[in-house]
């Protein structure tokens, strides 16, 4: 698998839920905020445009361990499958601050579609960088 980008991030104390932990759906935002930041690294200004962009067709996550606060995150995502129209990331959420702290992993699949909602091929830049 080739990781593809790697980011560090607060938990924010809005992340918490009742049970003093990060909220499961925080994960989420956690992956996603990664995703975006990569394709901005990629293309800035052009990874979603008025005529395609990424949707999530699918999320798979493993929670390994409660994240508690304070704590900074380091999110890896690494290309496992690139097919012609969509693109599976794994994605890994460990300790920024603690050597060996794996809180969460699992995948997601991503798939450009037209603005009717029709998929379509991966765009160039994605492809590039994930080979």
């Amino acid at each position: 698998m080739k990781t593809v980008f790697e980011i560090a991030m607060d938990v924010r104390w809005g992340d918490m839920d009742a049970f003093n932990h990060v909220n499961n759906a925080s994960y989420l935002r956690y992956i996603e905020e990664a995703r975006v930041a990569w394709f901005r690294a990629l293309v800035p200004n052009a990874w979603a445009d008025v005529d395609c962009a990424p949707i999530l067709a699918g999320a798979t996550v493993n929670y390994r361990r409660p994240i508690g606060w304070p704590e900074r995150v380091r999110v890896t995502l690494h290309a496992e499958k690139l097919g012609t129209k969509s693109l599976t990331l794994g994605h890994r959420i460990e300790s920024a601050t603690m050597d060996g702290v794996l809180y969460a992993d699992g995948h997601t699949v991503m798939v450009w579609v037209d603005r009717g909602g029709t998929s379509i091929p991966l765009p160039p830049f994605i492809r590039h960088a994930c080979e």
